[in-house]
């Protein structure tokens, strides 16, 4: 099995589903900084928050806290998250 040294890369070859969430938040991370990935960037958050669930009501102020995370990037993950939002209320209003 191939060792993939980015989770855009396992994304493309196995689906989405294949990735962990830490994986999947570190592709909206993008980059990390010097010494720390994107993907561990990810895992400091998940780990801070608990899940998606966690981390989708918090303050934008909060994800400050992380070294790594700028504007743009927190920008990125709420973006997502909205996205996710508007998905389960369009599903719930076809039901």
């Amino acid at each position: 099995m191939k060792t993939w040294t980015h989770p855009g890369g396992k994304l493309r070859e196995l689906g989405a589903e294949s990735l962990t969430d830490a994986e999947l938040l570190s592709i909206l991370i993008s980059t990390g900084t010097k010494g720390k990935s994107a993907e561990e960037i990810a895992k400091e958050i998940l780990d801070k928050f608990g899940s998606f669930k966690g981390m989708a009501n918090q303050p934008l102020e909060k994800f400050l806290q992380f070294k790594g995370l700028g504007d743009v990037k927190i920008i990125r993950i709420a973006a997502a998250f909205e996205i996710a939002r508007r998905i389960v209320k369009q599903v719930i209003e076809e039901k």
